[in-house]
């Protein structure tokens, strides 16, 4: 029998459910604190929260009027009619009160066909043009290398913006925002007037001699080169006129960027007058550094003509972070509705005992519904925009999130609810809008209900080889299947022993828990053992993905050139995670013999799914 946790008033489930299905009580005291950082909601909100329905709903308003998005007014009697325009619209009451009404199709955008594609960390994957890190062309090459193979979709990790200091971010999963793009993926000598200065472009493709990938020395170089542009060339009238249609949005990102520049990455520690937008001194600091605030701006412009350049013709499955930087644009742009003395993270599970941090405050979700859900909606329009594709990060966050109190540790925390059915509905009419497929990430511990809600609102599951017991044939149809992920052991690592010597160096568990974690890895390739070579192993690993049923069949690179070591390994904070680059430039990839052997495979079974 399945229990279901009590939820108080306020949203926090008072206990929670292990992967073993142990019930834990959550201390009286993290109850007492959270309760007290979310606030109690005002009396009214039910009145004045968005109302998302689909269109034939019954709704909880007798007899109004709807003005919709394109200005028509429609007058609603009890219901939505079945041909209600889907979209953002407002309620308009007779004294002039308003309340947004959201309607959506209820089931995200789906291709029809099935696929394979590649999964890519884009910094990793460097040309011999590339600056230091991948860029927005090597991407444009990637998904040119992938059409010719017959693939239908590039995944790539999140490109969303950090902050522009010297010490950049390197957790593409932290990032300060997730509505702007990362210039630092810049391919520069192609941005707009780059042909007025001199590049010095010598000096940054040396960046690519390093052993890893150091973003401070890329972003340092990058930049200086970018400025003289910007100041030399200014983007012309093409530039103003998209900078003025992007309007107040993109203005507070632009003034966030050179606020930080003079004043730091964490908005708290600022002048407190600029710690507000809107405030009259914040006004005034724009006009003094108007040219500042314009090159950030005019960044933002470079990067959407390249990755529409990058992106054209290819779904390109885009990463939405579960979380921003606590000090960042977005988090200061929308502070009132944030939990301030909390972050996100995870509880004590088999992977982790001691639980985990994310460092990324939450949003209190009634003060999320306040705000007409602007901050989600802005963030997943963002990232889908122009891609075809969004892959969800943790997308148990839409139901529930773990909340970690400031004074305690991971295992302190507790589960805090959302509207989980307004946020999928939302999702839905983003996808439909942009015709972008939605995958989102349920590994790990997921309650009941989760995967029915996904798929009834058509949001692809995430199916691993590395976690799934069931044999990949009976893997769900509405599903990506993939080998493992950026946080898991690449197959040459698992099989040729290096990931588990690094595990070792890096101490992330004591001898038996990892012999243990890699013999239960090692059971989902039979037929491969140590004595296997790396390249045997990965061609084993792909046959079995093949043999999925699933709409999406995701590869990773790391996977296809034989690479050891993955991108990211949890708990290791002695590890350049985020900065491995790929053994292989882009321009050889298409003949690198093991990557041939893996496109061969995946192409054979998709070939036979339709003979």
């Amino acid at each position: 029998m399945t229990r279901t946790p009590t939820t108080d008033d306020r949203g926090i489930d008072t206990s929670w459910l292990d992967a073993l299905d142990q019930e834990h009580q959550v201390a009286q005291e993290t109850i007492d604190r959270l309760r007290e950082i979310i606030g109690e909601p005002p009396a009214d909100l039910e009145d004045r929260a968005p109302i998302v329905a689909r269109p034939g709903d019954a709704l909880e308003i007798d007899e109004i009027d709807v003005i919709c998005e394109d200005g028509e007014v429609r007058h609603v009697d009890g219901s939505l009619p079945e041909d209600f325009p889907l979209g953002y619209h407002w309620f308009q009451s007779a004294e002039g009160r308003r309340r947004r009404l959201i309607v959506t199709p209820g089931r995200c955008w789906l291709p029809e066909q099935r696929s394979w594609g590649w999964a890519v960390q884009l910094y990793a994957a460097r040309s011999r043009e590339s600056w230091g890190i991948g860029d927005l062309g090597d991407l444009r090459s990637i998904r040119r290398m992938a059409a010719e193979q017959g693939a239908g979709f590039v995944l790539i990790n999140p490109l969303h913006a950090v902050a522009p200091i010297p010490q950049q971010e390197a957790s593409p999963y932290l990032p300060a925002t997730r509505r702007f793009l990362n210039p630092i993926y810049l391919r520069v000598p192609e941005v707009p007037g780059a042909e007025t200065v001199d590049l010095e472009e010598d000096a940054g493709r040396a960046l690519n001699d390093g052993e890893l990938i150091d973003r401070d020395a890329v972003w340092a170089r990058k930049r200086e080169v970018l400025m003289r542009i910007f100041f030399a060339h200014g983007g012309g009238e093409a530039f103003g006129r998209w900078r003025e249609e992007q309007g107040q949005t993109l203005q507070d990102w632009a003034t966030w960027a050179a606020i930080t520049e003079e004043h730091g990455a964490d908005w708290h520690t600022w002048p407190e007058d600029l710690r507000r937008p809107g405030s009259p001194a914040l006004a005034e600091y724009v006009e003094q550094h108007g040219a500042v605030v314009g090159f950030h701006a005019w960044l933002q412009w470079a990067l959407e003509l390249q990755f529409t350049a990058a992106t054209d013709g290819m779904t390109v499955i885009q990463d939405l972070p579960i979380g921003f930087a606590g000090g960042g644009a977005d988090a200061w742009t929308w502070q009132d509705v944030l939990a301030d003395g909390v972050s996100v993270g995870a509880p004590p599970d088999a992977f982790n005992s001691a639980g985990q941090d994310w460092g990324s405050p939450p949003l209190i979700p009634w003060r999320l519904r306040d705000a007409d859900y602007e901050p989600f909606i802005q963030s997943i329009r963002a990232t889908i925009a122009g891609a075809g594709g969004l892959r969800i990060d943790h997308v148990m966050g839409l139901f529930r999130l773990w909340w970690v109190p400031r004074e305690g540790t991971a295992a302190d925390g507790a589960y805090v609810r959302y509207p989980a059915e307004d946020l999928l509905g939302i999702v839905a009419l983003e996808s439909a809008r942009a015709q972008a497929l939605v995958v989102g990430e349920d590994l790990g511990t997921v309650e009941d209900g989760v995967r029915e809600a996904m798929a009834e609102h058509g949001v692809l599951s995430y199916r691993l080889l590395w976690f799934e017991d069931d044999e990949p044939a009976t893997w769900p149809a509405e599903a990506m299947a993939a080998i493992t992920t950026h946080d898991l052991p690449t197959v040459a690592g698992l099989v040729g022993g290096a990931d588990l010597d690094e595990q070792r160096e890096q101490g992330t568990g004591t001898e038996e828990e990892l012999q243990r974690g890699r013999s239960s890895l090692l059971e989902h390739l039979p037929g491969v053992d140590e004595g296997s070579s790396p390249e045997q192993a990965v061609e084993r690993a792909h046959e079995r993905l093949a043999q999925a049923p699933s709409l999406l069949l995701s590869a990773t690179l790391d996977d296809a050139v034989g690479e050891p070591r993955r991108p990211n390994m949890p708990g290791a904070a002695d590890r350049p995670n985020w900065s491995l680059p790929l053994p292989v430039l882009v321009e050889d990839l298409p003949a690198h013999p093991l990557l041939r052997t893996v496109v061969r495979t995946l192409a054979d079974g998709l070939a036979g799914d339709r003979s």
